[in-house]
């Protein structure tokens, strides 16, 4: 007689309480009283993060973990524990067995007893020379370490530097027992991590439509999935919270931070043109028919290290004679870096933002704003060398001269930088709640044959600009009228086409953008998944028209991904953001509202599209 197949496990309700270093304090405690949950994570790391925390560690060997999570336990580890809900989390950044130190201490403190494991192995710096002034060198390692130390019975999981993914991936492989091997099911995981790792990102938070959609997003509740045994998922979040879960919400969410179609990590790589996403209710997406493939044989290792100096003068340039008011003082700020007896910085860049209107009502609409950014390895030819020249020519200069800040010494920045390295080669440790440490360092990928794979039919494929110039850094633009108030010239549309209306790309089409290292991805879909505008945006928005949109992106690397399922478009600019977003390479850092300067230019568009 056959056995009867085993009943399936219960969805594991797993929600998110942080999205960054510095996210919503009280976050934990809102999702902990906010309904039914098994597991909250809480990601807190960034690439700016390490460096942050590695600047923390160099004071202190004691630190380099997000202290900020202890703060929130004073009184989240009580209400957890009294609704049984487990806390994993990326806290512990570069020194995890210390946090879990600290957690065990508060503890016993507060009189809520507690059984504390983490997972370490991240920690490179030591294991080879990574090049001069590195100070972090972590492994983005998988969800094994958070499954060992669930699997042994552990209330709280502190990990230092995993794939955000991997804290849902994790956890779900421990609920399900999923194997190494079941690609899909943690593929479906994976997609629901990358969809709760920003926090409010999925619930209306920074999303392109809040206005024509109507979202009250003043306060937008945390998102958190019902994840099914089969690896599909609902993403939905507390009842009676703000913002809101929709296709759109989630879209953006999903093409935020990525690439091609595929996504590769350390537990697998999953398939995003595979998604299927249905609204399922009020609130409520159903993630589907997530595919997936074995992970990558290395894993990828984010290096950090100080880059230099920096410092940073606006001029102020009010009312007419804009270009000549720039010329002048660039010229006399020129002579003076270069006069003699002076270093000059290893690096000057100059750009001018024409912020200024005529006939303005108000004297800031008035102006435009001149802005001078210096970078040297030595902070003396950044600083007063700097700053000093600038302010004597308050009286010498240009009419109506100010600065919007007063001197100031150079700054240090970083750089981020990605590595590779022999995934199995990477230590990977769950030091369990007795202490005891287990090893579940990677085995070699997984060479059974994957199932096939989705059939692209269109949704990604070749970039559609096959000949791609070299990463190169953005020129330094001249002061002249900046090219974003140039709008591309209209095109006579052939006969019998549909009529057009001059108008912004946002009125049809959403956009999120973000950064990776010193490359950034804009993610763009057509609203309300509408098959006839994305066949409109898809032949429309080809790299070449990105180029005449973005002038700052023209001289880069630009590559198109297609995703059908989800009627978006994504691109890759590489070397946008110079050497990551600790370099403040340009004016937004981390281009995250570089989708939104995209929705804001105009482009020829049919009329039965627009609103």
């Amino acid at each position: 007689m056959t056995a009867p197949e085993p009943a399936p496990r219960e969805p594991l309700r797993i929600g998110n309480a942080s999205g960054f270093y510095g996210d919503r304090a009280d976050a934990l405690t809102e999702m902990l009283t906010g309904g039914p949950l098994d597991v909250l994570t809480g990601d807190y790391l960034a690439e700016l993060t390490m460096l942050i925390l590695g600047r923390d560690r160099l004071k202190d060997p004691a630190r380099g973990y997000a202290r900020t999570f202890l703060r929130q336990l004073e009184t989240g580890l009580g209400l957890a524990r009294d609704r049984g809900v487990t806390l994993v989390t990326n806290a512990g950044g570069l020194n995890p067995a210390a946090l879990a130190d600290a957690v065990r201490e508060l503890s016993e403190r507060v009189g809520v007893p507690a059984r504390v494991a983490h997972v370490e192995g991240d920690d490179l710096l030591a294991a080879r020379d990574w090049g001069e002034g590195v100070l972090t060198a972590n492994a983005y390692l998988g969800g094994a370490g958070i499954s060992a130390c669930l699997r042994a019975g552990a209330d709280v999981v502190v990990t230092g530097r995993v794939a955000d993914a991997s804290l849902v991936s994790g956890c779900a492989a421990a609920h399900f027992g999923w194997a190494d091997d079941d690609w899909d099911r943690l593929a479906g995981a994976v997609v629901a991590g990358h969809v709760l790792e920003c926090g409010t990102q999925a619930t209306g938070g920074n999303y392109a439509f809040f206005v024509r959609d109507g979202i009250d997003v003043r306060h937008p509740g945390f998102p958190l999935a019902e994840l099914a045994e089969d690896g599909s998922a609902v993403l939905t979040k507390h009842p009676g919270t703000g913002g809101a879960v929709t296709v759109g919400t989630v879209t953006a969410q999903l093409l935020y931070e990525t690439a091609g179609p595929r996504y590769p990590g350390p537990d697998v790589t999953a398939r995003l043109d595979s998604v299927r996403l249905v609204q399922a209710g009020t609130d409520r997406v159903r993630i589907e028919g997530v595919r997936g493939e074995p992970r990558p044989e290395s894993l990828k290792v984010g290096l950090t290290r100080l880059g230099g100096y920096r410092n940073e003068v606006t001029f102020v340039l009010t009312g007419l004679d804009v270009p000549a008011k720039a010329d002048l003082v660039r010229e006399q700020m020129e002579t003076a870096l270069s006069r003699p007896g002076t270093r000059r910085p290893a690096q000057v860049d100059w750009s001018l933002a024409r912020t200024d209107r005529a006939d303005a009502a108000v004297e800031e609409e008035a102006s435009a704003l001149l802005r001078l950014v210096v970078r040297d390895p030595e902070e003396s030819a950044v600083g007063r060398a700097v700053s000093g020249p600038a302010i004597e020519l308050a009286l010498a200069s240009y009419p109506g001269f100010h600065v919007t800040a007063p001197p100031a010494r150079g700054a240090p920045y970083g750089v981020f930088e990605a590595a590779y390295t022999d995934a199995e080669s990477v230590p990977h440790v769950a030091v369990l709640p007795d202490g005891t440490r287990l090893d579940v360092s990677f085995p070699a990928a997984p060479r059974r044959q994957p199932p096939a794979s989705p059939d692209d039919g269109g949704q990604s494929g070749p970039p559609d600009d096959a000949s791609q110039p070299a990463p190169a850094p953005a020129p330094a633009p001249a002061p002249a009228p900046s090219p974003s108030t140039q709008e591309p010239p209209s095109e006579a549309p052939p006969p019998g086409a549909p009529a057009t209306r001059r108008a912004p790309l946002g009125l049809v089409a959403g956009a999120r953008s973000g950064d990776k290292g010193g490359s950034a991805n804009i993610g763009v879909w057509a609203y309300g998944a509408d098959p006839d505008l994305y066949a409109w945006l898809r032949e429309t928005l080809t790299t070449d028209r990105l180029r005449v949109l973005l002038p700052e992106v023209r001289e880069l690397s630009v590559t198109r991904h297609e995703f059908r399922n989800l009627a978006a478009l994504n691109f890759v600019i590489d070397g946008i953001l110079g050497e990551g977003v600790a370099s403040q390479h340009r004016f937004d850092p981390q281009a995250k509202a570089l989708g939104e300067w995209l929705r804001a230019r105009h482009l020829d568009i049919p009329e039965v599209f627009l609103p």
